[in-house]
């Protein structure tokens, strides 16, 4: 009998020494959880002295490209979408990585390139600083603003640790502005303190005559039960219409992480792995462009790895742009990429400024 109290003793000992660590652990990330403000300016960073300016009539060229943090090449999945892997690279991988998705944008050479799930200073990606990649001759400027900053995750096992991550946005042109504007966060505490804090990044370059290019930079909810996403796409749409009611010029584009509804799939369903929800465009088609193909996919599951899973994977459609009418769209496309060195493929946007 003594060695049966002896052993619930130690068991009891234990389980309370696990439950003070937690909500040590616990009252740690709520004090030092990422808290941004509603709107927050951001540092536009200059790079060069380039002085190109913009006037109705001007072509633009737009790359967009979720790059995966370096780190979702054809090799990973993740656990998030069913997968296994919480570290889906090493670091000279998410090098290699890197390396050929700064070759494919040089290749595309445009104007403005937006980025999305671009890292800092993250575990994940041995704490690269992923946004030097990008400085390239031509560029006059970027903006960074964090989606995901926590100090320490701590799940699963192993935890995926330190994130410092984010939207940028490149431009050849000179921007006056940047802001960060927070979106609704659909997770409560403690979930909360350790997620992702949702943002569109807005930068603004100056037209000749007294407008603006008024350009959003993207990355929707992709986990939640819905209510987020209906709430974020909401707040977007509620922005853009005030920026065009001032006769601006305005291009919302990225990961939106659902499809557009004037968008039919073509793709086969996997009812096991993540599926995107549909935002209902309907209501805005009359005074917005929603851009958006089924001809390509924009990205894949994480279900399993890529290579040797091709036919056994969900491809979707749910990175795009959303336009003012005063844009003429010239040409749209997705460069086919074969996912090899993240899980979306760039998208590709010529335009006219009315």
């Amino acid at each position: 009998m003594k060695i049966v109290k002896g052993v619930l003793k130690t068991l009891l000992v234990i389980v309370l020494v696990l439950v003070v660590l937690l909500a040590a652990l616990l009252i740690w990330l709520t004090v030092v959880e990422y808290r941004p403000e509603a709107e927050e300016n951001v540092a536009v960073c200059q790079l060069s002295d380039a002085t190109d300016s913009l006037s109705a009539g001007d072509q633009i060229k737009i790359v967009a490209w979720n790059i995966g943090y370096g780190a979702l090449g054809d090799n990973a999945d993740f656990f998030m979408d069913g997968g296994k892997m919480v570290y889906t690279a090493d670091e000279d991988r998410v090098k290699e990585n890197l390396n050929a998705i700064i070759s494919e944008v040089k290749a595309q050479d445009p104007d403005i390139l937006l980025l999305q799930e671009i890292d800092l200073n993250s575990d994940r990606s041995y704490h690269i600083d992923e946004t030097k990649y990008f400085d390239m001759p031509g560029y006059n400027n970027y903006a960074f603003a964090n989606n995901f900053k926590v100090a320490y995750a701590p799940f699963p096992v192993p935890p995926m640790g330190s994130i410092n991550s984010g939207i940028a946005t490149y431009s050849c042109y000179p921007t006056t502005s940047a802001t960060r504007v927070s979106l609704p966060c659909p997770f409560s505490w403690p979930i909360r303190t350790f997620n992702l804090k949702r943002c569109l990044l807005i930068t603004r370059i100056p037209v000749e005559g007294g407008k603006e290019l008024v350009i959003v930079n993207l990355h929707l909810e992709a986990y939640d039960d819905g209510e987020g996403k209906a709430a974020q796409a909401q707040m977007l749409m509620d922005i853009l219409s005030s920026e065009a009611s001032k006769g601006n010029y305005v291009i919302a584009g990225g990961d939106f992480n659902q499809s557009f509804s004037n968008v039919e799939s073509k793709n086969k369903v996997f009812p096991e792995q993540w599926q995107p929800a549909a935002m209902d465009v309907s209501p805005y088609e009359n005074d917005w462009q929603f851009i958006m193909t089924n001809e390509i996919p924009t990205c894949r599951s994480l279900y399993t790895p890529l290579v040797g899973n091709e036919s056994g994977l969900q491809y979707y459609m749910i990175d795009g742009f959303i336009l003012s009418k005063n844009i003429s769209v010239d040409s749209y496309s997705i460069h086919d990429l074969g996912f090899a060195n993240s899980d979306h493929n760039p998208q590709m946007l010529n335009i006219t400024l009315n």
